[in-house]
C-alpha cells in the first residue's frame, strides 16, 4: 500500500470521530441563560479536508464547532462539502455547501442550508502574501427569513523566523452585505500564525473581533483553530 493510502486510513476514522463529536456536542443543555447578551465570547473549531482530484482542482469536506455563551455550550455546528478550482496563478473558485445547526442561546435554536461561490485572487511581493477573497452566500434558514450576502475578506501574511520554521503571521478584515437589510452589517478582524506540521497538515492559530448591528449575539471575541489537512 502507498503513502497515500496509509495516510487515508489515518484520517477518515478521525473524520468520522469528528462528526459522532459534533453530533454529541449539539444536544441541549441544561444551563440557563436569562438575557439575550449582546456580546460573547467563543471558540471556534475547524477542521478541513482536501483530496486532490488532478493538479489543478480538490474535493473538500469541512466540519466545524464552535462554542459560546462564554465557552461553555456548543452553539454552532457545521458540515460541508465543495470543490477548489485553480484557474491560472492567481485566481481560485470555490463552489461549496454547508449544513448549520444553531442554539445561541438556551431554548433557541435554528437550521440553514447555505450554497456559497467563492473567488480569491492571490499574489505575492516582497514576501508578503497577498488575498482577496469574495464571498456570495445564499442562505436558506429555518425559523428566520431567507437571506443572501456578500463578503469581501482581504488578508495579508508575511513569514517570521528562520526560513526552516515555516512560520507566518497573518491580518485580515472582512465586510459583509446582507440584501435583507440593504446594508454592511458586519465586520470581522482577525490575526493569527500559520504553522505547516507537515507536508500535508496546517495548523492556523488566531484572534477574530466581530461586530454586527443586526445579531444576538453579534459583537464577538473568538479564539479559532484551523486544521487544513491534505488527503
Amino acid at each position: 500500500m502507498d503513502h497515500t493510502g496509509r495516510r487515508r486510513e489515518i484520517v477518515l476514522p478521525l473524520l468520522g470521530a469528528m462528526l459522532f463529536g459534533i453530533l454529541l456536542l449539539g444536544a441541549p443543555t441544561a444551563k440557563a441563560q436569562s438575557t439575550l447578551d449582546r456580546t460573547d465570547t467563543q471558540q471556534w473549531n475547524d477542521v478541513i479536508f482536501s483530496i486532490p482530484i488532478t493538479k489543478q482542482i480538490d474535493f473538500n469536506f469541512q466540519g466545524t464547532l464552535r462554542l459560546g455563551r462564554d465557552i461553555s455550550h456548543p452553539v454552532d455546528e457545521r458540515v460541508g462539502l465543495g470543490a477548489t478550482f485553480r484557474i491560472g496563478k492567481y485566481l481560485t473558485l470555490i463552489p461549496f455547501y454547508l449544513r448549520i445547526e444553531t442554539q445561541p442561546f438556551e431554548g433557541r435554536r435554528a437550521h440553514e442550508d447555505r450554497l456559497n461561490l467563492v473567488a480569491t485572487l492571490r499574489f505575492e511581493k516582497n514576501k508578503f502574501r497577498f488575498s482577496d477573497r469574495n464571498l456570495i452566500e445564499r442562505r436558506l434558514r429555518v425559523p428566520q427569513i431567507d437571506s443572501t450576502r456578500y463578503r469581501n475578506r482581504f488578508q495579508i501574511e508575511h513569514p517570521v523566523g528562520p526560513n526552516r520554521i515555516k512560520l507566518s503571521v497573518f491580518a485580515s478584515d472582512e465586510v459583509f452585505y446582507d440584501w435583507s437589510f440593504n446594508d454592511w452589517v458586519r465586520n470581522r478582524f482577525a490575526s493569527g500564525i500559520i504553522k505547516p506540521l507537515n507536508r500535508n497538515i496546517t495548523l492556523e492559530l488566531y484572534y477574530l473581533r466581530q461586530n454586527d448591528r443586526r445579531t444576538l449575539p453579534g459583537d464577538l471575541h473568538v479564539i479559532g483553530t484551523t486544521w487544513r489537512i491534505k488527503l
